[in-house]
């Protein structure tokens, strides 16, 4: 990874048809940038699955991702939310080595990194963590030491906080606001300029 890039995270829509997936994965395959995570999921609308796709790529390339992206077919939408405001969670399942001296230790780094044990045998569990992909990592690290059997991560999802989507309506509402009174300005102007050049050339409008 060069100096110029960094983690962009890509937003998605596509209809539910074969080969959507292939295509988009082949278009980061021809470019040279791999895809560090990836999921896909349906979402609140029939046959629409929501990616959420993240790269490391510099800002002008992923510019040109972005667009060849919703050039692709079956493709609805899609937005680098990189430098959006959102929340971001990922999943991991985690099987760890637990002796009946470890246990209690444990048990504890559970606790404090708010994840729950999901399955208990007698020389391992199972903890289950949701949360920011730098919390998965530090509790990783923390379980390292104990011996880590076996690892699965999800792929990040990614969502816009409603904080912004609420400043964006309203910007966007005082923005049409603004063009409506514009409008009716203008028109007030042309319909003033109209009686003015009747009243000093009777007939002419």
């Amino acid at each position: 990874m060069t100096d110029h890039e960094r983690p962009h995270t890509f937003v998605v829509y596509v209809e539910n048809k074969p080969g959507v997936l292939n295509r988009i994965a082949s278009l980061f395959r021809r470019r040279g940038y791999n895809i560090e995570s990836l999921t896909v999921g349906h979402i609140e609308r029939p046959n629409i699955s929501r990616m959420t796709i993240v790269s490391s790529i510099g800002d002008g390339a992923a510019h040109r991702v972005e667009a060849n992206i919703y050039k692709l077919v079956n493709v609805l939408s899609v937005e680098d939310v990189t430098h959006a405001t959102t929340i971001s969670r990922s999943l991991a399942l985690i099987k760890v080595v637990a002796s009946e001296e470890s246990r209690h230790r444990l048990m504890e780094i559970v606790r404090v990194f708010r994840a729950r044990v999901v399955d208990l045998a007698p020389r391992s569990l199972i903890i289950e963590i949701t949360g920011a992909e730098d919390k998965i990592h530090a509790l990783v690290d923390v379980l390292r030491p104990f011996g880590i059997l076996e690892m699965v991560r999800t792929g990040q999802v990614v969502m816009r906080r409603g904080a912004q989507e609420r400043a964006e309506d309203s910007s966007e509402r005082r923005a049409k606001e603004d063009a409506s009174q514009a409008e009716q300005k203008a028109g007030t102007e042309v319909s003033g300029a109209n009686a003015l050049v009747e009243a000093e050339h009777p007939g002419s409008v």
